[in-house]
């Protein structure tokens, strides 16, 4: 057999790393589809003026303020949230790298696992996948929630200290997916007792 097919044999069918990397794609392409989902619903959120029976109403505003700035609906939402100094243009260009990285393993996968190479910018690009959500979410809570919400009037408000839906399911999900077998249970373990309690 030849060694380079032998290789993609060993490196597809060993456990030991074919379950890792599977894992680390998953996060990757999930922690993309959160930083996404958190990049254009809070603006589309942002711009609905309720519900009827065919579902939201967006104002038309969102048209003009948002999708016209671009073709895709993702950068035109970048670029809204540029112009409200949310992010910058290498905020942007950022984005990109960690959406380039997602496309290679979203439809490489496979090829990737049996040549044993993930992107070598991956854990790099997730960093910045990291970074970039954590700042849109505070810019929202800071800029948006905290301003419109009375009961915080006044209140000082320590940044470091705000965890978002979005952030927290990060959080779990890194910690359940690639934690001790201690750590991955954890919220588990602590799930079944609460619910057990209130079922009794």
């Amino acid at each position: 057999m030849d060694p380079k097919v032998q290789k993609s044999w060993e490196n597809f069918l060993n456990p030991e790393v074919l379950r890792p990397q599977l894992t680390i794609a998953s996060i990757y392409i999930t922690a993309y589809l959160i930083l996404k989902e958190s990049i254009v619903e809070r603006i589309r959120d942002f711009f609905c003026n309720g519900f009827n029976e065919e579902g939201y109403i967006i104002d038309p505003e969102y048209n003009d303020e948002v999708l016209n700035l671009n073709k895709s609906p993702v950068y035109a939402s970048l670029e809204w949230l540029r112009k409200m100094d949310a992010i910058d243009k290498d905020d942007i260009e950022i984005f990109t790298k960690i959406k380039d990285c997602r496309n290679v393993l979203a439809h490489n996968l496979l090829k990737l696992i049996t040549s044993g190479g993930f992107p070598q910018d991956i854990e790099h690009n997730f960093t910045n996948m990291l970074s970039l959500l954590r700042k849109i979410e505070i810019w929202w809570i800071v800029n948006v929630e905290i301003p419109t919400n009375p009961d915080l009037e006044g209140e000082d408000i320590d940044e470091s200290g705000i965890m978002t839906g979005h952030l927290m399911t990060l959080r779990l999900l890194c910690e359940i997916a690639l934690g001790s077998e201690e750590e991955s249970r954890f919220y588990y373990e602590q799930f079944k007792k609460e619910t057990s309690n209130k079922s009794v």
